[in-house]
Order: C-alpha cells, then sequence, then structure tokens
C-alpha cells in the first residue's frame, strides 16, 4: 500500500522519514555534519539527536549487503519486540495475563504506534526503560541503573529512566535509614550518567556547557514554558484542519486523564515517577503539538487502568469488547498509514 501511495519501496519509506534522515546521517559521516535553517532563521543541527540509536546503525555497517537504513529499521523493530516482553512481563508481574495481555494490545493500537515501525529511537528507548523499570521492580538496582544510563543516551526525555531510579533509591535510602546495598548507591549513581554526559558534551561543543543543549532545542521549537505553548495551542487548535491536531489533542488529554487515574491506584513507586517524568514536558514543554502523542508512547503504565477496565469488560461482555478492540485496531492502522504517507509535515 506505502507503495502505490508514495511511490516508494516500503523499506525505504520506513527507514527515511522525518527524524530518520537525521538518525541515519549522523551515524554515516558523525555529528557536525548537517544543519537546517528554518523559515524563520533558526539553525537546527544534529546535536538534538542523542548517540545511541545512530551509534548501534553505525556498529552493524561492518555487517556485508546490510545498510545504514536496513540495519535502523532492524535495531528499531528488535527493540520493538523486546519492549512489548518487557510490558507483558510488568503487567503479568504485577496484575497477572489478563491484564498484560490488555496492557500490550493497547500500547500496540495507540493511534501512534505506527512509530515503532519506523527508524525512530522510540522503540529503542522504551525497550531499555521498560527492562529499567523491571529491574527496579526486582531489586536489581545496578542493572536497573546501567539500563537507565543507555536510555539516557537514546532520547531527550530519556531522564524519566533515571528518575525512576533516583526516585526509588531515595525512597529506599529513606525507609531503610540508609542501610541499603552497595548495588543501590552504585545504581543509582549509575542511572542518569548517559543523559548528562550527552547535554555537558553538546555544551562543551556549542561552548556553552550547562546551557549548550537547552540552546539546540530552542532552535528545534522545543523549550520549557511552563505550559504557555500549551495554552496558546488549546487556545488556537485547527480542528477543521484535518485529523492530526484533533486526534494529537485528544491523546494528550487522555494522558493526563490516565495519569490521574493511575495516581489513584497502588502502583509500584518506579512506574509513577517514570510516567510523571514523561507527561510533565508533554504539557509543560513547547514544540509542534502533533509530536507529542509520540512523547507518549513510551508511557506504557499509563495503559494499566485503561488494561484492567478492558479486563472486566471482557469478562462482563466478550462480543462488545471484542467489537471494540476491533476499531482501536482498525483505526490505529488507517490513522498510522495516513501519518505515513500523507502526513509528511507531520514528524
Amino acid at each position: 500500500m506505502v507503495n502505490l501511495l508514495t511511490g516508494r519501496s516500503i523499506l525505504k519509506g520506513l527507514a527515511h522519514s522525518w527524524d530518520s534522515v537525521w538518525y541515519l546521517h549522523i551515524a554515516t559521516h558523525g555529528y557536525g555534519t548537517r544543519v537546517h535553517i528554518t523559515d524563520s532563521g533558526a539553525v537546527q543541527t544534529d546535536w538534538a539527536f542523542f548517540p545511541l540509536y545512530p551509534g548501534l546503525v553505525r556498529a552493524l555497517d561492518w555487517i556485508p549487503l546490510l545498510t545504514p537504513g536496513v540495519a535502523a529499521l532492524l535495531i528499531a523493530w528488535t527493540a520493538t519486540a523486546l519492549a512489548a516482553i518487557g510490558v507483558y512481563a510488568i503487567g503479568h508481574q504485577l496484575y497477572g495475563r489478563a491484564v498484560a495481555t490488555a496492557m500490550v494490545a493497547l500500547w500496540a493500537a495507540l493511534p501512534h504506534s505506527v512509530v515503532l515501525t519506523l527508524a525512530y529511537t522510540e522503540p529503542l528507548f522504551i525497550a531499555l526503560a521498560v527492562w529499567c523499570l523491571y529491574a527496579l521492580l526486582d531489586e536489581r538496582w545496578l542493572a536497573a541503573g546501567a539500563l537507565a544510563a543507555l536510555a539516557g543516551l537514546t532520547r531527550p526525555n530519556g531522564y524519566a529512566a533515571a528518575a525512576a531510579v533516583l526516585g526509588v533509591a531515595a525512597f529506599e535510602v529513606v525507609r531503610h535509614r540508609g542501610r541499603v546495598p552497595l548495588g543501590l548507591w552504585a545504581g543509582a549513581l549509575a542511572a542518569p550518567l548517559g543523559w548528562t554526559a550527552y547535554l555537558l558534551l553538546v555544551g562543551h561543543r556549542t561552548g556553552a556547557l550547562l546551557r549548550g543543549y537547552f540552546q539546540v532545542q530552542s532552535a528545534w521549537e522545543s523549550r520549557f514554558d511552563g505550559g504557555l505553548g500549551t495554552l496558546r495551542f488549546l487556545a488556537t487548535v485547527p480542528l477543521t484542519d484535518g485529523v492530526i491536531y484533533p486526534v494529537a489533542l485528544v491523546v494528550v488529554a487522555v494522558g493526563v486523564h490516565l495519569f490521574v487515574r493511575l495516581c489513584r491506584e497502588r502502583v509500584p513507586l518506579a512506574l509513577l515517577l517514570y510516567t510523571a517524568a514523561l507527561l510533565l514536558p508533554v504539557v509543560l514543554v513547547s514544540g509542534p503539538f502533533e509530536s507529542k502523542p509520540r512523547f507518549l508512547l513510551p508511557a506504557f503504565p499509563l495503559l494499566i487502568p485503561a488494561a484492567q477496565a478492558l479486563v472486566h469488560r471482557w469478562r462482563t461482555d466478550p462480543d462488545a469488547t471484542r467489537r471494540l478492540c476491533g476499531y482501536l485496531t482498525a483505526f490505529s492502522l488507517l490513522y498510522g498509514t495516513y501519518l505515513a504517507t500523507f502526513a509528511n509535515h507531520s514528524p
């Protein structure tokens, strides 16, 4: 289908769309080799993109006949599978098989789940973050810290995994009055290293050690404004200009609602801190609003209340639940196809 609609091969379309082009360029040519000047005169540089994903793509360059685009897709698809297994593992450990299955099904049927098929960093980040949280729940502190550090090298919001590790570590230290395993201290120290190291590197390269990365992001229209950008969007949202903005608005609103419900549940602290760290910048940081639902893809704990409700509905009315799941899947497929083929202005 994508072939007929775009005139490009399916693999090329998935591997060379929007931000994927930047990641592949970094993997092939390194940092500092690509810039884009916007209509407003802002200079966008490749320092905005974190290094782990293009680094892995470059690491596979030795395999014969494997192009950077194909390598990027293989990494993303493998990470998506690992992330799905991790979401199920956490759901199964906390709530049983039925809720775990519903969580994975809902996650796969999210409107922006098409991103999981692209050469993007979301799959890799989600896989690392999910298994970091799983390690936290098992009190494997050093593994959690190492995975959080890798997650922090993957995306700007990679700090969410480190926030979970540090928050849980602080809670354990207070609860046990400092009598905690050495591994907990090591995991807590390791968790923020990836994210912090890259920000300092960009700051060093740009000549503004602590502000450099945020200046780079500002050129991409991404800056902390306390939610003013979100309020402006709500006041001027173009509800009649296609479906992207209305869907984005609904997804973000539902995400906020589900977080309120999640806070009422007895979920582990790690999941709550991780989700809050992902949700807050969606609301409080300016940027293209149509991309905000993509930033919520890693926030899988938001699906816990919905998965529990789905399981309850299945037990009382399985036929209606099948229809509901069918509608959600069909909408996700159609909307994802629309994003990947027609919505070229919406990364």
